[in-house]
């Protein structure tokens, strides 16, 4: 359906009750435009966001819901009961915006110098979508559903905040999670999705080299730290390369390095910095044990000393193969085919619904959010964390209907109690070219690191396992590193902005 401009002043309060799944999407499509804007007009930043929690619990009202708020930060969990007992379900939205200016020139684009350049507006308002159309179908869930709206997403540790607090037992043990996530330069609808990784760990380390400081012109009365911490970083990457599996990677970049005050100066001190890329809990916590252990014996075989700090930013996304399956499912039965492809690799951006999925079996999957036709072989727009992302809100319906599908998947009689459960099988329809997108013309995109001042110490070891097996049944479909052409889909809702290449933060 076409959707007209709706201004953002157009939504207040409550949305539209009274509606079934199979038509309700495309009832409530214009309020959840509107309440998406609205949101988008308002962007918060961090943990604390008091005016996006009032406009959630806004939205929620008139629902039969039981409502939890966080008291550490402004985190909603919403639980809808089913008519009859059964399992629990978590869908989870972020809410949180980015401290970029915006430059989309939209109508309701934000003035207070943040922006939701990620699309959190839009995964906010899709799972208040998805709340009213499985409240208007309670009386066929066997279950519940807990509704997890989540401030903090960006670097700022809001999932263990939120889950610190209790947030996921609050309507008792959940056996299944999922997350959608909005892409601004994939192909408009699409949605993507594989079993294990599918996003990386994001490790920062800290290493400091202590010399000892002296005359440019006697150095051999001081210990240069500076040559020291060069050979720390060579000796960083040489580990890297060699001992960790080329399937199981490690991607090293050591971003900063900071030395001395003056150039005839011996400088006492060197201070790196490096962010750590890791897709499996093992590796991840062999990088935490190992690259201190290095940067230490080298400079000790220089008669320095080097201290280290390992942070654990975001553990890896893992789904669960089966869950990664249901996720396929739902999709390609409400939108076809052709609307689904299976991305052959993981992404090395990171994702903290990761802490959820720590915990639960579970899945995280992708929507391609650019208007339609505005990716192809010569075309890119602006990807998450531009000043000039534009985020295309006609797809809101969609993203409803499949967070509500998902929950139906395993509250349905007989449906999948928990996701390390067999999931429903997907047809294969990787034989139908007409159904493989293109990977050709894939762009390539990851989300941005999260800020640096929101890294989180680790404070107790991880249990090394096994990393995801590489045998895993993937979901059928084509498979492939991104979908390049996908079905006609409605003109965008209003024009387009500038789509010129936009600095990332």
């Amino acid at each position: 359906m076409s959707v007209e401009p709706v201004a953002v002043e157009g939504f207040s309060g409550s949305l539209t009750a009274g509606v079934a799944l199979e038509d309700g999407a495309d009832v409530l499509l214009d309020e959840l435009v509107a309440l998406r804007r609205e949101l988008h007009a308002v962007p918060e930043v961090g943990l604390d966001l008091p005016v996006t929690t009032g406009i959630v619990l806004g939205a929620l009202e008139g629902l039969d819901l039981e409502v939890t708020t966080g008291t550490g930060s402004s985190w909603v969990a919403a639980v809808l009961r089913g008519a009859h007992p059964g399992p629990v379900v978590a869908l989870r939205a972020d809410t949180d915006a980015l401290p970029i200016t915006e430059d989309t020139g939209l109508g309701f684009a934000s003035a207070n110098g943040s922006m939701h350049a990620c699309g959190h507006d839009l995964h906010t308002a899709a799972l208040v979508g998805a709340a009213r159309l499985l409240h208007a179908g309670r009386e066929s869930l066997h279950g519940s559903v807990l509704l997890l709206f989540q401030p903090g997403e960006e670097g700022h540790g809001g999932a263990r905040a939120m889950l610190a607090e209790g947030a996921l037992e609050v309507a008792g043990p959940v056996s299944a999670a999922y997350a959608l996530h909005v892409i601004a330069d994939l192909p408009h609808g699409v949605v993507l999705t594989r079993p294990g990784p599918i996003m990386a760990a994001y490790t920062v380390l800290e290493v400091t080299v202590t010399g000892r400081g002296g005359h440019g012109g006697r150095p051999h009365e001081g210990l240069d730290s500076i040559p020291v911490a060069a050979q720390v970083v060579s000796a960083l990457h040489t580990h890297v390369d060699r001992a960790f599996d080329a399937f199981d990677p490690v991607v090293l970049t050591v971003g900063e390095f900071h030395a001395g005050s003056a150039p005839n100066v011996v400088a006492e001190r060197a201070v790196l910095r490096a962010g750590v890329r890791t897709f499996s809990e093992a590796t991840t916590a062999r990088v935490a044990l190992e690259l201190p252990r290095v940067a230490e014996r080298v400079a000790a075989a220089f008669g320095a000393t080097a201290e280290v700090v390992v942070r654990e930013v975001m553990a890896p996304t893992v789904n669960d193969p089966a869950s990664a399956r249901v996720l396929a499912a739902t999709a390609t039965a409400l939108f076809g085919p052709g609307r689904y492809a299976e991305l052959a690799n993981p992404r090395t951006g990171s994702e903290d619904f990761s802490e959820v999925l720590r915990r639960v079996p579970g899945a995280y999957g992708y929507l391609g959010a650019a208007a339609p036709g505005a990716v192809g072989p010569d075309r890119k727009p602006a990807g998450n964390h531009s000043p000039r992302a534009f985020f295309d809100d006609s797809l809101l319906g969609d993203a409803a209907r499949l967070l509500a599908g998902l929950a139906r998947h395993h509250l349905a009689p007989g449906g999948t109690a928990a996701g390390s459960a067999a999931g429903r099988p997907v047809s294969d329809t990787s034989a139908d070219p007409a159904h493989a997108p293109d990977a050709a013309t894939w762009p390539a995109h990851a989300l941005d690191d999260p800020p640096d001042a929101a890294v989180r110490p680790v404070t107790s070891a991880v249990e090394p396992g096994d990393a995801p097996d590489a045998a895993d049944r993937p979901v059928t479909g084509a498979v492939l590193e991104a979908p390049d052409a996908v079905p006609a889909a409605p003109a965008p809702q209003h024009p387009a902005p500038d789509r010129s290449p936009g600095g990332q933060p």
